[in-house]
């Protein structure tokens, strides 16, 4: 399950015991002096100097408010049908419904582009906000309204506390947001931001502690549905496991095991399509059958063989044949990089620590290359062991490169940005 970045340097902008008031006055000094290319005894927290330098890149205005455009309602309803924060809204409104008037904040929900899609809090606050263009519909990133705590979260991909004049905007000032991310907690893919917004001087070093709760809520309760979603799919296909024989896997639509039978227990798999085999440790090649809501994946036969073709004659392409069927997937440079590695290294494969040198010219990158292993298996399917890494049993893997004829004058391997594929230009 995601785990989010709460405790991320820059997120929280004051102290307890600041002086707001003081504090909100020497941060408009700063702002107006180094936004004017002057200089100022205070300086910006990293956070929001880096946001400032994206915005002056951007061309925005410092002074007043920047267009911002809002959707049709019709358009916001739809976005809102389909995002999957839409399970946990009301849980997300009740963390703050007790505390919004009192408090004088509103919390907002953004999807993953930024735009507001659900608003809540303070009666009194909410004219206030409407006249600074803060509303569902409205897009809040950097791009659009400068530096604010929605769209600098979403910069940053952390958490993000702003207070007074570290806003870009002079028309911000008056406030203080405090954002940050809401991840899918199966893939850890961005679904939105939650924020917690009000008057600059009501800002109180817990807000961040209610933003980080209601996140932690929201993942916590998307994870549940996600489980509740596997078990209605276990039910429904009941009958049906009842009469299959030998091993079997039923997962969802996107590879995620709600049964096993006949093959050790796995969390996940490629997400499965009808017009594609798949290798599946333990089980070797299947061939994945649609039914309701879900798939069942099947071994295709016991001397079932992927030929996989590593095309790189131009841009990186797989071309993967098994079980009466044949598709292309591009490839991404890094990826095409790590299948020629381990093509290369035959059945001795590569220990994680190997390819993160032969990749990035260091061991230092253990993280980098088992995400990016994670992503190649959910692209092509269980087509890399580990421990070692290196090329299933079940694959079979040929190289195209095109008119080149040789690894040493393939434009692909002499321009790689991997030293090790660079060097087989040497070979």
């Amino acid at each position: 399950m995601f785990v989010g970045n709460f405790g991320a340097t820059g997120f929280g902008a004051i102290a307890p015991g600041t002086d707001l008031s003081r504090y909100a006055r020497d941060l408009v000094r700063m702002h107006d002096a180094v936004i004017g290319g002057g200089r100022s005894a205070l300086q910006p927290r990293p956070v929001v100097q880096r946001s400032w330098n994206r915005v002056l890149r951007s061309g925005l205005a410092p002074d007043g408010c920047n267009a911002r455009p809002v959707l049709p309602f019709d358009e916001i309803e739809r976005r809102r049908r389909h995002s999957p924060l839409s399970e946990v809204i009301l849980e997300l409104e009740q963390v703050i419904r007790a505390v919004a008037d009192a408090s004088h904040l509103l919390m907002v929900v953004t999807d993953a582009d930024g735009t507001i899609l659900w608003r809540s809090g303070s009666s009194k606050v909410r004219g206030r906000a409407d006249a600074l263009g803060f509303r569902e519909g409205a897009e809040w990133t950097e791009a659009t309204v400068g530096t604010n705590a929605i769209g600098t979260a979403i910069a940053e991909a952390a958490p993000v506390q702003l207070f007074s004049g570290e806003h870009f905007e002079q028309s911000q000032h008056p406030w203080y947001c405090t954002a940050a991310p809401i991840h899918d907690p199966r893939t850890g893919d961005l679904l939105g931001v939650v924020d917690v917004s009000g008057p600059a001087l009501t800002l109180h070093p817990t807000v961040a502690a209610l933003v980080e709760t209601a996140v932690r809520l929201a993942e916590a309760q998307l994870w549940r549905h996600h489980e509740s979603r596997l078990e209605r799919l276990r039910s429904s296909a009941a009958p049906l496991l009842a009469s299959v024989t030998g091993p079997v896997l039923l997962v969802d639509e996107h590879g995620w095991v709600a049964h096993t039978s006949g093959v050790t227990a796995t969390k996940r798999i490629a997400a499965p399509r009808g017009d594609r085999t798949l290798t599946i440790p333990g089980l070797g090649v299947c061939t994945p059958e649609r039914i309701t809501d879900g798939w069942l994946v099947r071994p295709a036969g016991a001397d079932a063989r992927i030929a996989l073709e590593l095309d790189l004659s131009g841009a990186p392409v797989a071309v993967i044949s098994g079980a009466d069927s044949t598709w292309r997937t591009s490839l991404s440079a890094r990826h095409a990089e790590i299948l020629l590695l381990l093509h290369l290294s035959g059945r001795r494969g590569m220990s994680v620590t190997e390819l993160s040198s032969a990749i990035h010219g260091d061991p230092d990158h253990a993280v980098a290359v088992r995400a990016e292993i994670s992503r190649l298996r959910r692209a092509l399917g269980a087509v890399v062991d580990g421990r070692p890494y290196r090329l299933s049993d079940t694959v079979h893997v040929s190289l195209a490169l095109g008119a080149a004829g040789r690894l040493a004058d393939c434009d692909f391997v002499r321009q790689s940005a991997s030293p090790a594929v660079r060097a087989l230009a040497d070979g």
